[in-house]
């Protein structure tokens, strides 16, 4: 076949592929558990003959060797969504973050707001017609290795080949590296937490599952609050889930037949995602499996394609959010955090949604029970991700407030009411200062 030999003539070393990379080069690196890191260390360990390189991704898991300070000069990171490994970086001024919807990443691409040098990929081996598997990650990635004037594939016989839109021809490629390595791993971050913690996010798990009805499609995403939901969701039938990632927590569900995806109103039958972060069963669960589909974040994000699931529920995370109800999910004050992911992306979607539910979940506190979650009003210099106009219902470990179509009088008693019994006064006190409670009907605030 033409298509293998084409693949031979393009096979070489790392480190002869990445001598494409020059000076002024704009670089998209695979992110999450795919992101290539041989191709990575090989461009890394050039850095010295290198200049204002810049290294464009998502979150990645793992080291980011050209975040170093000793790297500055040679490269600089530009976050489209802030990890924890580049986390300091970012707010040192040694990189960049770039604030945008998971769902218009490719148009960054696609139409050129930052064309592409360089696009490193990991993916499966080929197939016997010469199609290679992003695996594990979709999202971005397919639009970023068909808009970069070269592509280098770190190809991976570890890779777990994945179905939908999920490939890429050996012809659309100009380097391949083969590598035979275990893919980087993210464990539940529900592994981690003290007993206490793990009390308050099962509260909340539960009071979030109550919202679940039979049928409904699901949004979860990875942290100790998604798999405290999964946890209290085993007396639901014929759960579906249309979600721009998932963890390990899905496979226990899916195996029990939990999640059937059968009353799903668009890809019946389908789980679909645009990335996995997870361990090696995860891996070898969505392998090859012909009900998960992996599709760009272009389309699994799209506010308009997400509103075609009746019984959307998307259960999103926060920092901590205002008695008027704006959330604020990606920095902690002045200090960036994360990004917007898809929050938004599924809050306006899922609301769209016939019977519909967008959730935002939080702990009341924070630092050990010192500071409240929900504040009078947001940090100096915290960010609004979703406003007050897109939140419909809030969890804590206390209870559920909904929001939508409320008045601010009503939206700051909802919220306190779900607020730590520790902080209710003081928020109340507030409340009353700014008139949302007029004196003469001021609330009596529970509290238990």
């Amino acid at each position: 076949m033409q298509w293998q030999n084409d693949y031979r003539s393009k096979l070489c070393s790392a480190e002869e592929a990445v001598k494409t990379i020059k000076s002024g080069h704009r670089v998209y690196v695979h992110p999450g558990c795919a992101v290539p890191e041989v191709l990575v260390n090989a461009m890394c360990a050039r850095y010295r003959e290198l200049e204002d390189v810049e290294v464009i991704h998502l979150l990645t898991v793992g080291e980011c060797q050209y975040s170093r300070p000793e790297m500055e000069g040679h490269f600089r990171h530009n976050a489209l969504f802030i990890g924890k490994n580049v986390r300091k970086a970012v707010n040192d001024g040694r990189a960049d973050f770039t604030p945008i919807f998971l769902s218009e990443v490719c148009q960054l691409f696609s139409k050129n707001y930052l064309p592409l040098d360089v696009s490193l990929i990991q993916v499966s081996p080929p197939d016997k017609h010469g199609f290679c598997s992003f695996g594990v990650g979709v999202e971005s990635t397919k639009c970023a290795a068909e808009m970069g004037k070269v592509v280098i594939a770190q190809v991976n016989q570890q890779m777990p080949r994945t179905l939908g839109d999920s490939f890429i021809h050996v012809d659309k490629i100009s380097h391949f590296v083969e590598v035979d390595v275990p893919l980087k791993e993210l464990p539940q971050v529900s592994n981690e937490v003290s007993p206490e913690e793990a009390a308050i996010y099962q509260r909340i798990g539960k009071n979030i599952a109550s919202l679940v009805e039979d049928g409904s499609t699901l949004q979860l995403g990875i942290g100790a609050i998604p798999d405290a939901v999964l946890r209290y969701l085993h007396d639901k039938n014929d759960l579906g889930l249309h979600t721009e990632m998932f963890s390990d927590g899905v496979v226990k569900l899916v195996e029990e037949g939990i999640i059937t995806n059968e009353r799903k109103t668009l890809h019946v039958g389908k789980i679909v995602a645009s990335f996995v972060l997870g361990t090696r069963r995860l891996f070898d669960f969505i392998d090859n499996d012909p009900v998960i589909e992996f599709h760009p974040s272009i389309y699994v994000n799209d506010p308009f394609v997400i509103a075609k699931n009746d019984k959307m529920v998307a259960i999103n995370s926060a920092i901590e959010i205002d008695l008027t109800g704006q959330v604020c999910a990606d920095s902690i004050g002045t200090e960036f955090f994360s990004g917007f992911g898809g929050q938004l992306d599924f809050i306006r979607g899922a609301s769209r949604s016939r019977r519909g539910k967008p959730v935002i979940a939080l702990p009341s506190t924070a630092r050990n029970g010192e500071l409240s979650r929900i504040v009078p009003m947001l940090s100096p210099g915290a960010g609004v991700t979703t406003s007050r106009g897109d939140v419909h219902y809030v969890v804590t470990e206390f209870g559920i407030a909904n929001l939508y179509g409320k008045t601010v009088r009503q939206r700051a008693y909802e919220l306190i009411e779900i607020a730590h019994p520790d902080f209710r006064s003081e928020l109340e006190q507030y409340a009353v200062g700014r008139k949302f409670f007029p004196q003469s009907e001021r609330p009596i605030i529970s509290a238990n």
